[in-house]
């Protein structure tokens, strides 16, 4: 809608993941390598966590773009008990045909796979993203898939992502087995100040701008209401970029970024932060040095 009136050849801000948008912050610069080293070291198990919206599908669809041709690779997207069992979403990502009506046949089927896949030479690695969605049932089953690997022997490994919540679960005695199996674990955190603006900045020129677009104290304020957040920024730039095209503006000002967020403050689009951060706190006060209130 907005692109060709700013310069642009994509939109910038897409809420849908896209690893041609990824920015290496230091800290998912880090999980991007911790999640490589969990793969090249054959850990069992890999597990990354971060807040919604922090960019943990982003860095997995990054991950799979780097990964080599000698891998197999299952991604499990959905981890709703609503959508079928366990076994149910391990065949369906890795493709196996099944005709077995219970559990027992279809890991048997499972097995087959993997030896069969090892015997190629090839790593056969399962992927869950949003996994903190698995019960506690369901994560003692993904446990016992492990049980493949013999020794050196490594036929499966498992790299699970989710909200802060899954280290809760994994926490809980019953899965003890399964902390213990844990080869690397990171959190992702939310973007510092100076890493929000540079990600406006690098998202912006990845979609074609030449020349900033946002000022110094948009960005500002949108660190404020975003926390951060990749998500959150992506939704409030986009935004404040169809405000910006429909008063025929060529950059963002603080002004106009404020005037979006006084006419949204009461939809569920931007919720209030609950309990800003202290960098949130320090930005804030210097924002209200040029601006009475803020909304």
């Amino acid at each position: 809608m907005y692109t060709e009136h700013f310069g642009l050849h994509h939109k910038p801000f897409n809420l849908v993941p896209d690893p041609t948008f990824f920015y290496s912050s230091p800290n998912h610069k880090k999980a991007l390598t911790m999640l490589e080293y969990g793969l090249m070291s054959h850990a069992g198990f890999t597990v990354v966590t971060g807040e919604i919206g922090a960019g943990k599908t982003t860095l997995i669809r990054t991950l799979l773009k780097k990964i080599d041709d000698d891998c197999t690779i299952g991604l499990i997207n959905n981890t709703h008990e609503s959508f079928g069992g366990l076994m149910t979403w391990v065949l369906d990502a890795f493709d196996i045909e099944s005709e077995a009506t219970d559990n027992a046949g279809r890991y048997r089927d499972y097995i087959n796979f993997v030896v069969e896949q090892y015997a190629k030479g090839k790593k056969v690695i399962l992927i869950v993203d949003e996994a903190q969605n698995l019960s506690v049932k369901s994560l003692e089953e993904l446990r016992l898939l492990s049980n493949v690997n013999i020794d050196a022997d490594i036929f499966l490994q498992i790299v699970l992502t989710g909200q802060p919540e899954l280290i809760d679960k994994l926490n809980q005695p019953e899965l003890e087995q399964f902390a213990q199996r844990i080869g690397v674990e990171f959190h992702l955190k939310a973007l510092s100040y100076a890493e929000t603006v540079k990600y406006i900045d690098y998202r912006l020129g990845v979609a074609g701008a030449t020349t900033p677009l946002f000022s110094e104290e948009a960005s500002a304020i949108i660190f404020c209401y975003s926390e951060g957040i990749p998500r959150r920024i992506n939704s409030l730039c986009d935004l404040v970029l169809v405000y910006a095209f429909a008063d025929d503006k060529k950059t963002v000002s603080a002004q106009m970024v404020l005037d979006m967020l006084i006419e949204k403050k009461s939809s569920r689009i931007i919720k209030p932060v609950e309990k800003e951060n202290k960098e949130v706190l320090q930005v804030k006060s210097w924002l209200l040095e040029k601006h009475k209130e803020l909304p």
